[in-house]
């Protein structure tokens, strides 16, 4: 038995619940797949999986083993990357996924540089506000907005974007200026809803320490931040947006005018996240490292807090 083989086999299998998804990532066969875990099993005299022909669940003696086998199957890897490192440059395949306006405005245009640092590495960018599960869709990090919920991830902060409530022109000359968060009911929102629980977010304000929050009607949502953004151009309604390059664009031009300014609403936290359990390759160490590093700038130029 190839014993190295076989920890990788039974850990992606306990991970994905799936022989089938567990050779797909490892790009082996399914049936060496079946035969190393097996072999495992022998190798150690115990049963590590419950199997039936619709589900695949681990033993109390596979969830003990799952653990140890992930602990080394990281410190193997660690010790590799850190000796490889010093030889030669990051490279392979790279799986990323990240917000569908990050993706166009940010990350785009500055992979050029990033290509001239890391050539050896072969990017696929997923671009998409649809939570992501890294584990099961083989997926290495992911750039997300919000709160981080999830303890199986490692989360490092890009930075914090402040929060405009803000309409078009066009819509104040129509429905008139709110003056208070009080005046909102009078008025229409272009709402946000969350793509993972279908969610709508309310509306956030803070002044002289307290916090309040106002859930606004609204006749169209989205849960894309450029269709976000452009809705609220067409006139359709309030939007509260994070304070991004493309929005400080429209309010310069005259596009959107921000309102109720005396009430702030918040900062958008944005976090570059990665499986707690999987080792921090190389090429994934290089693509946070530069991402982390590409926040930040683009935060400072728009006089942003690089800070969560």
């Amino acid at each position: 038995m190839d014993r190295m083989r076989a920890l990788q086999a039974f850990a992606r299998v306990a991970e994905l619940g799936s022989f089938t998804r567990a050779a797909e990532q490892l790009r082996w066969p399914k049936a060496t797949i079946t035969v190393l875990v097996q072999q495992l099993e022998e190798h150690l005299a115990v049963k590590l999986l419950h199997r039936t022909t619709r589900r695949l669940t681990l033993t109390d003696d596979g969830v003990a083993y799952l653990e140890g086998v992930q602990r080394v199957l990281a410190d193997i890897d660690e010790l590799d990357g850190a000796v490889a490192q010093r030889h030669i440059h990051p490279r392979g395949r790279l799986r990323v996924d990240v917000p569908a306006a990050a993706g166009r405005h940010v990350i785009a245009p500055a992979l050029p540089e990033f290509f001239r640092r890391h050539p050896e590495i072969r990017l696929e960018l997923g671009s998409s506000d649809r939570p992501v599960d890294l584990i099961v869709e083989g997926v290495d990090c992911v750039i997300r907005g919000g709160l981080v919920h999830d303890d199986q991830l490692v989360a490092r902060p890009l930075g914090a974007f402040e929060v405009i409530t803000c309409a078009s022109p066009e819509y104040l000359a129509r429905h008139g200026t709110p003056r208070s968060p009080d005046d909102l009911e009078q008025h229409r929102a272009v709402n946000f809803f969350s793509s993972k629980t279908g969610r709508v977010f309310a509306f956030d304000f803070e002044r002289d320490g307290l916090a309040f929050e106002r859930q606004l009607a609204h006749q169209v949502s989205a849960n894309d931040a450029d269709t976000h953004v452009a809705l609220t151009l067409a006139g359709l309604g309030i939007a509260q947006c994070p304070r991004t390059r493309v929005l400080t664009e429209h309010i310069a031009a005259g596009r959107l005018v921000p309102i109720l300014t005396e009430w702030g609403a918040g900062r958008l936290p944005l976090y570059v996240m990665y499986p707690r359990n999987r080792h921090l390759s190389g090429r994934v160490r290089a693509f946070v490292d530069w991402v982390v590093e590409l926040y930040r700038g683009k935060l400072e130029a728009l006089g942003a807090s690089p800070r969560i």
